[in-house]
């Protein structure tokens, strides 16, 4: 079980029902394991929220079946896990039933009703595909899965840690999925087999639920290229490492779509290159006291704390915006400039007009005009660009609006939680100090 699972075991009372046994169960993603008298795992299943999932069970109001009846007469103990997301919690969910055989998991007997993940290994480079059909063929099989839609979702956070192709037939050039980082490109020769059996290898190791050895396999992966001085091949490890990691942290959200968003992204804003790397601001201060800023990255469309960075206000006194996002995206790309990284593909200012006008300057200055950078003002929630003085026209209910806004709200988020700690850090110096005179 790998470390960033969190995972917590409790044992429970003979006297199941009783509320005080369970309320430790927090209200998060994962699997639970109800066991009889003898230890033995008799169910399993998953949960979005697992205080919820396991307390429904013994509420006196639910209709009870025979079946759950004489479930619940066995149930002696539980254990839990807490995972990143739902759509991990199915994945675990499926490889421990396998594993374990518990009995009372009869639904996922039935190989023909749902689907599985395949992975062709009797191909050269072997694809990730979703399938009903299990047959003798030389692949690997995970499941079967009682969500397909989850199941699709999930995939779509795999690829983004491993970037196997799904393709029937390899074409002959790139496609999207290599552009945004899902597929390694062994179509063009962009990776080769040894590179591309431990995208496979790691990615079993995933599905088996062995993490704890995955994420040591990359750890030590990432040391070994650094060594040599590969220092590509350790970013990569790195990268694929740090989205692993993420998983843990990440909450529920379908990522499937990321593709469709990015090439609107693209298009609309007139961009040189999908929006791959995202950057975006905020400031926070009340009354403009321990004002702070933020900058939160998405790789991929998928957020990697790793890469945040949180500002406190230097050179700004009272309360002025501007100034405040002026100094964090200056002190930001000039750093930038002079260890000579790569500049992002986006740039997003929480603000209107204003907001972005003060944002470009400071690039200009950096003579970065080429960093393309949008604002989303509060309260109206337009999207601007430095070419029209009029927000873009924008269907309010569109999967690119609702991303920008996620990202934004994410900046907002981490903003805050800076300031917070700061007023917090100030406040108990300040009693601190007062107790002392």
């Amino acid at each position: 079980m790998g470390v960033n699972e969190k995972m917590k075991l409790r044992g429970l009372k003979p006297s199941i029902s009783c509320s005080e046994c369970i309320k430790d169960i927090p209200h998060l993603p994962g699997v639970y394991i109800m066991k009889d008298a003898s230890g033995e795992a008799i169910y399993i299943g998953k949960a979005k929220d697992l205080f919820k999932r396991v307390s429904s069970y013994f509420q006196e109001s639910r209709p009870r079946t025979a079946k759950l009846i004489s479930l619940l007469e066995k149930v002696k103990g539980l254990d839990y896990v807490v995972t990143g997301s739902e759509e991990e919690a199915l994945i675990y969910e499926a490889s421990l039933i396998k594993e374990k055989k518990p009995r009372y998991n009869v639904e996922l007997k039935d190989d023909k009703t749902f689907p599985f993940l395949k992975i062709g290994l009797n191909e050269k480079f072997p694809r990730l595909t979703i399938t009903r059909k299990k047959i003798d063929d030389g692949s690997r099989y995970f499941g079967p899965y009682t969500k397909v839609g989850l199941l699709r979702n999930a995939v779509g956070i795999l690829k983004n840690i491993f970037p196997m192709r799904i393709c029937k037939r390899m074409p002959g050039e790139v496609c999207l999925a290599y552009h945004i980082g899902q597929c390694m490109g062994p179509c063009v020769n962009k990776v080769d087999e040894e590179s591309y059996s431990a995208i496979v290898r790691q990615l079993i190791l995933f599905l088996e639920g062995k993490k704890t050895i995955l994420i040591q396999e990359l750890t030590d992966n990432m040391k070994r290229f650094a060594d040599k001085k590969d220092f590509e091949r350790a970013a990569i490890m790195r990268n694929r490492l740090s989205a692993l990691l993420e998983v843990s942290d990440r909450k529920t959200a379908d990522y499937s779509s990321w593709g469709n968003v990015a090439l609107k992204l693209k298009k609309i804003l007139k961009l040189a290159s999908l929006p791959l790397r995202i950057e975006a601001f905020d400031v926070s201060n009340i009354s403009g006291k321990e004002a702070t800023g933020s900058m939160v990255y998405f790789n991929n469309g998928v957020p990697d704390k790793s890469n945040y960075r949180k500002f406190r206000i230097k050179n700004v006194k009272g309360v002025d915006d501007y100034a405040m996002m002026k100094e964090i995206v200056r002190r930001r790309y000039k750093r930038l400039k002079e260890e000579n990284v790569k500049f992002p593909d986006l740039v997003i200012i929480d603000g209107g007009k204003g907001h972005l006008a003060a944002a470009h300057e400071e690039l200009l200055k950096l003579n970065l005009s080429h960093v393309p950078v949008i604002g989303i003002a509060k309260q109206e929630e337009k999207i601007y660009t430095l070419d029209s003085s009029k927000p873009l026209d924008i269907n309010r209910d569109s999967e690119m609006l609702h991303f920008i806004q996620s990202v934004r709200d994410e900046a907002h988020r981490f903003a805050l939680k800076y300031h917070h700690v700061l007023r917090h850090n100030n406040f108990t110096n300040s009693d601190f100090a007062s107790r002392r005179r």
